[in-house]
């Protein structure tokens, strides 16, 4: 019998209009100059010290990020700017991504600036019905590769990789191929977010089906012979989910309960799971060992930009840009303070004047699938509707 994985859930204001306008009908006074409503601003014409003006006129900034990092982000812009008060909400992509659509519709945009990732949806949705406005720093424009300043900025590259417990396994990964989490050995033993509770496992199953030559290739290698496809399975990628299910996968709802899973220390027989490589800065104060399992054929997993946007209407258009530019770091080798809570390993910064940080693998080295957020589009439904008749 086939066994389906285990989903674990975790009227004065007249009063002193007509005053104003005595005022200035007997004193000869004049109102004082409105600004700039922000179509008007030439944004790239303006020096920096112009954007902070305009942007401490402004006095306050709202992001929605996708990563509770954001805090960090928080203490150290208003501690640069101390008269522009930051108010940020660590929340989903997928939440964050509804709340903005919604919020647009309604024609009441809460935010000023999104810090997002699941990229197919940014941009099938978000940016093609005017969600979000690009805008790229022009002091950082020369530092960025193409693919990187447009549709939107990105400031960095995240990932979602299989990861192991180094305690347990000292040597290196327990695996080497991604097949072998298919087999009796690793039952119930594979932790992941549910694909359909959050986009980039989402978009991680779209890469396995969109590289199901490779998924091909790696169960043939693994197995000894050519994979024959089951009724109603399109690719080798669909049917490494189909077989990954069927080995009792273990679903959650949150990338925190993958951690704590797989890298809590003092364990003999770990389970592995995919989730970010970058989360191994907790391991000293959570508690956790875990590491990237590099060189698993035919790749650990993905990488995709997080992405920074300003929303259309934004109350404070001129914070919300110079809270983006805070947040593709200074000039330093580093990336400074605006930079700092990304310049983790497992983390890669966008930018080719900022260092990959000394203790981290190098992108090639941990040979993930980049994602190309328009093919991703393409797929994506399919492979969520298919994911939902296999559970």
């Amino acid at each position: 019998m086939t066994r389906r994985p285990r989903r674990h859930p975790l009227s004065t204001s007249a009063a002193v209009l007509a005053a104003c306008g005595l005022a200035i009908i007997l004193a000869g006074c004049s109102a004082p100059a409105a600004s700039a409503p922000a179509d008007d601003v030439d944004w790239d014409a303006l020096s920096h010290d112009e954007l902070v003006e305009m942007a401490e006129d402004e006095g306050e900034v709202t992001v929605y990020a996708f990563t509770s990092r954001i805090a960090t982000i928080e203490e150290s812009f208003e501690a640069e700017y101390p008269g522009i008060d930051v108010v940020a909400s660590d929340i989903s992509s997928s939440e964050l991504i509804t709340r903005l659509s919604t919020e647009h519709t309604a024609g009441s945009a809460t935010a000023d600036v999104a810090y997002v990732s699941d990229a197919p949806v940014v941009v099938t949705e978000l940016l093609a019905d005017g969600v979000l406005l690009p805008y790229l720093p022009s002091r950082v424009a020369d530092a960025l590769p193409d693919e990187h300043k447009e549709p939107l900025v990105a400031n960095r590259l995240s990932t979602k990789v299989l990861m192991y417990n180094e305690e347990a396994h000292p040597d290196g990964p327990p695996v080497s191929n991604l097949w072998e989490l298919t087999d009796p050995e690793w039952a119930g033993k594979v932790v992941l977010v549910d694909p359909n509770v959050r986009g980039d496992y989402l978009d991680l199953a779209t890469e396995f089906s969109l590289r199901a030559d490779e998924m091909a290739d790696a169960y043939a290698e693994h197995f000894g012979e050519e994979i024959a496809l089951e009724d109603g399975v399109a690719d080798a990628g669909l049917q490494f989910m189909t077989n990954l299910y069927a080995n009792d996968a273990v679903l959650v709802d949150d990338t925190d309960t993958v951690n704590a899973a797989v890298g809590a220390t003092g364990q003999d027989a770990p389970p592995v799971g995919f989730t970010s490589y970058s989360d191994r800065r907790d391991n000293e104060d959570e508690g956790w060992a875990l590491q990237v399992a590099s060189g698993v054929a035919p790749s650990p997993g993905i990488v995709f930009p997080a992405y920074l946007g300003v929303t259309a209407g934004a109350e404070n258009p001129a914070a919300a840009r110079l809270l983006i530019d805070y947040m593709m770091g200074d000039d330093s080798e580093t990336g400074g303070a605006g930079f700092e809570p990304f310049y983790v390993a497992g983390d890669y910064p966008t930018r080719t004047d900022i260092e990959t940080p000394a203790d981290a693998l190098s992108l090639d080295e941990l040979a993930a699938w980049q994602i190309d957020p328009e093919v991703s589009a393409e797929r994506r439904s399919d492979v969520a509707d298919f994911l939902l008749t296999i559970q």
